[in-house]
């Protein structure tokens, strides 16, 4: 499993209280679903990267929001999003409705075939 990344620690601590133990928890199901993924700190949110950037996460002053980075798997979920508020790739939601674990796991594991496609396609 890839090490946890000391400026994502950071970030989590520096959000509001409400929000960290959401977010802590998305962290921690995003390294289940890809435990060899990198943890990282892009665009000032924390992120994974397979190949690519996988996914990253994140919170404002009211939502907790998953950056899937994929529009078009966020149109394809769409059916399965209906209590979440959506933003081009963005799932946004309030700290205390979380999102559930199997759809963040669903997310990650697409992401990964995604990235693992894309990186097949340029060798």
């Amino acid at each position: 499993m890839a090490n946890r990344s000391p400026e994502v620690d950071d970030f989590i601590a520096r959000q509001a209280p409400a929000f960290r133990s959401t977010l802590e928890e998305m962290r921690t199901i995003i390294r289940s679903a890809a435990p060899d993924a990198e943890e990282l700190i892009s665009y000032q949110v924390p992120s994974f990267k397979h190949h690519y950037m996988l996914v990253g996460f994140g919170a404002n002053s009211k939502y907790c929001s998953l950056f899937t980075m994929s529009p078009a798997l966020v149109r394809e979920l769409e059916p399965s999003l209906k209590d979440v508020k959506i933003s081009g790739a963005t799932l946004h939601f309030p700290p205390g409705k979380k999102l559930p674990a199997a759809l963040i796991k669903k997310i990650v594991k697409l992401r990964m075939k995604q990235n693992e496609a894309k990186a097949l396609a340029k060798k």
